[in-house]
């Protein structure tokens, strides 16, 4: 294999490495960590990191992301973080998270992860109002960005958040409501279980301050309506496909296209139409009806 045959084959594989078979996965490794080995390069580091990220091989990650940080790159510094805030090895360690999100003054991801540890008193002293403030200012940086990647729906939700405990329920409304459509978009490009997450917390938040309209629904509603037994239909490609919530022994499952998913999530994570993930195909989906 050349260096060239090697990152042709990264390019090739990376867009869809979350859903490659066993053979691809472990040919898009390997070519990854041939490109690594001649280049040295941070950028392939972490995007390896990333990739065992992604698929929750958090050890892997953790080894690569600290490949590219000993380089000081950015990207790898901030995985870094979310490996120790989140435990994702099996220890917390708000210390190291702390240190690796507070050494990128500039990146927006990382200071609402700081502004997070604030709020919630993690390895730093509870301080709601240096919360508010760090949220406020990045509300300024992100506001006006168009780009379904940039942290916008992160910033907005946290804004609602701090809006809702102010008693300015119509401004947590538009800000979740602006938040839903750009992470919708993200997801639609990226269905990152993280995005996925995020979006699911989002709408119990939206709904807890506003009637669900159920005449004017979308796919990512279903997240509120799949908590009660119910049928809602919706149309793609002028095909009617039925989704089905019920409940068994205290529990709900989903029927969809006669498949079964345990939970919402496992349906938001598994279902497929036409090989194809349901979050993908997001706005194509259309006429939802609770039935």
């Amino acid at each position: 294999m050349t260096l060239k045959e090697a990152k042709e084959i990264c390019a090739r594989l990376d867009e869809d490495n979350e859903t490659l078979s066993d053979d691809d996965f472990f040919l898009y490794t390997e070519a990854m960590g041939f490109v690594i080995d001649k280049t040295h390069d941070p950028k392939y580091m972490t995007a390896l990191g990333g990739t065992y990220y992604a698929r929750k091989d958090y050890n892997l990650a953790l080894k690569y992301y600290e490949m590219a940080a000993a380089l000081d790159y950015e990207p790898a510094i901030q995985g870094l973080g979310y490996i120790w805030y989140y435990g994702r090895t099996g220890t917390i360690d708000y210390q190291k998270a702390f240190h690796y999100f507070s050494s990128l003054k500039h990146n927006i991801v990382a200071q609402y992860k700081v502004a997070d540890m604030y709020k919630n008193g993690y390895y730093v002293k509870k301080d709601y109002e240096k919360y508010r403030q760090i949220i406020e200012t990045l509300y300024d940086e992100v506001k006006d960005i168009d780009n379904a990647y940039a942290p916008i729906p992160e910033i907005f939700t946290r804004l609602a958040s701090i809006r809702k405990k102010d008693g300015k329920t119509d401004e947590a409304i538009r800000l979740y409501l602006e938040a839903k459509d750009v992470l919708a978009l993200r997801i639609e490009n990226n269905p990152f279980f993280g995005n996925i997450s995020i979006m699911k917390y989002l709408i119990q938040d939206l709904y807890s301050l506003k009637t669900i309209d159920k005449n004017n629904i979308d796919l990512f509603d279903l997240f509120e309506l799949l908590k009660n037994p119910v049928h809602i239909s919706f149309y793609y490609d002028e095909e009617e496909h039925l989704i089905e919530s019920i409940e068994e022994d205290g529990n709900i499952v989903i029927h969809f296209d006669n498949k079964w998913y345990r939970t919402i999530d496992d349906f938001f994570a598994k279902a497929e139409i036409d090989g194809q993930r349901i979050v993908i195909l997001g706005w194509e989906l259309y006429d939802f009806e609770v039935i």
